[in-house]
């Protein structure tokens, strides 16, 4: 028999800290119908962004926050095209999404190369970290395997679940020996989503149009055939989010607040938008070399 490893005592200045996810109702009333992320080849920001309240640093000690990715199981997933089951029934073992649910279509697809993202603020200051809400929202998802840019390589019809890393930069010099120490990490179950390259399920289309701060251009669609908490005059979903959502910042990224915000909404009227590439600094990679634990 196997010893089962002790659980690693975490380092006092990771071990107190505490995660609020915010927009938990959205993110529930995504979850509740299947929530879908778009990917694509220049790279797609996600809806709802994943943003946090942090709670519990040392004020005057350095983190890293960062978020990867992890295949919540091993299958695949496909849409079954309407009237086809009654044609052809599915293989043994295959499932599709049909009747508003996702149903499994076989093994998964081979592991997309493992990236981290890491909040562009990082290294910062705990302090800075819990003056206000953290915003992921320059994350972005794509399906290109060859993708140069940095952003996350995800397998489309697969399922995923975001994990929240809050890593301690450790200033002493031998700080690899307790890389596993450093970190905390947060997991939001209801966060989990399904990569697609389109909307499988019409809710969730109309759930995102009504909820999309950027998506005003779309709200063509009867009123009646929203979600019911996002019909006009009855949005605080998307009043809050509006509110919440600017990034913990040094003052020399807040100019690019409108810029960021014309960015998001070109990239929701055309799939394939543009945009700067983020690319990580030489000094924060190697940084993220050193304090990272294997286990990411």
């Amino acid at each position: 028999a196997v010893a089962a490893k002790a659980p690693v005592k975490k380092n006092p200045k990771v071990a107190n800290v505490s995660v609020q996810l915010e927009m938990k109702a959205l993110w529930d009333e995504f979850n509740q119908l299947g929530t879908e992320m778009i990917v694509t080849k220049a790279g797609r920001r996600m809806f709802p962004t994943f943003q946090v309240k942090i709670f519990g640093m040392d004020p005057m000690a350095d983190y890293m926050l960062l978020m990867d990715f992890v295949p919540v199981d091993d299958k695949r997933y496909r849409q079954e095209p309407p009237g086809l089951r009654l044609r052809v029934p599915s293989p043994p073992g295959r499932y599709a999404f049909h009747s508003s649910s996702w149903l499994v279509a076989g093994k998964a697809d081979p592991a997309t190369p493992g990236r981290v993202h890491y909040h562009p603020d990082s290294p910062a200051k705990g302090a800075q970290w819990m003056k206000q809400i953290v915003s992921f929202d320059k994350l972005k998802l794509t399906n290109n395997l060859l993708d140069d840019n940095g952003h996350i390589i995800l397998n489309s019809m697969h399922r995923y679940q975001p994990r929240f890393h809050v890593v301690y930069v450790d200033p002493r010099k031998d700080s690899e020996k307790y890389a596993e120490e450093n970190f905390k990490t947060f997991v939001f179950e209801e966060t989990r989503f399904t990569a697609v390259t389109a909307y499988q399920n019409h809710r969730i289309t109309q759930l995102k149009i009504a909820s999309n701060p950027f998506a005003k251009g779309f709200r063509d669609c009867d009123p009646e055939d929203w979600p019911r908490n996002h019909r006009p005059g009855a949005l605080p979903l998307m009043s809050a989010f509006a509110r919440s959502r600017n990034p913990v910042s040094s003052p020399a990224h807040q100019n690019g607040t409108e810029k960021d915000a014309a960015e998001s909404r070109r990239e929701y009227e055309r799939e394939a938008a543009g945009g700067t590439a983020l690319h990580a600094e030489a000094a924060h990679q190697q940084l993220m070399s050193r304090v990272l634990s294997p286990a990411l």
